[in-house]
C-alpha cells in the first residue's frame, strides 16, 4: 500500500507538470490540484491493475501500439475522475496525450528517482 501511495503522489507531481506545461490540458475542479490528484489516482489505479497485461502486446508491436494504450489509460483515468468526483483533466486529443505520457514518463523518472519509489 505504501508503495501504491508513493506511485500516486509521484503521478500528481508529473500530471500537475503536464497540465501546467501543455495548452491541450486542462485541470477541472477548484482548486485545480484536486483535479490533478483525482486523475493521477486513477492513472495510478489503472497502471497497476492493466499494464502488466498490456505489457506483452507493446513488446510485440516495438512500442508502437503503447501510444494507443498510453491514451487510452489517460482517457480513461480522465472519464473517471470527472464521472465521478466531477474533477479531472481534460484532454484535447490524442497527440495531447502522448505527448503527456512523454511529459510523465520523464518527470515520474526524475522524482520517483528522487523520493526513492
Amino acid at each position: 500500500m505504501e508503495h501504491f501511495i508513493s506511485r500516486w503522489l509521484v503521478l500528481t507531481i508529473a500530471a500537475g507538470v503536464m497540465v501546467t506545461l501543455l495548452p491541450g490540458m486542462h485541470a477541472v475542479g477548484e482548486p485545480p490540484i484536486l483535479g490533478i490528484g483525482a486523475f493521477a489516482l486513477f492513472l495510478a489505479l489503472i497502471n497497476a491493475s492493466i499494464k502488466p497485461i498490456a505489457l506483452p502486446f507493446s513488446i510485440l508491436s516495438f512500442g508502437l501500439i503503447a501510444l494507443i494504450i498510453n491514451w487510452l489509460f489517460m482517457e480513461l483515468a480522465s472519464w473517471l475522475a470527472i464521472s465521478l468526483f466531477d474533477v479531472g483533466v481534460t484532454i484535447d486529443g490524442f497527440w495531447w496525450s502522448v505527448i503527456g505520457s512523454l511529459i510523465m514518463a520523464i518527470v515520474s523518472g526524475i522524482v520517483g528517482t528522487v523520493i526513492q519509489d
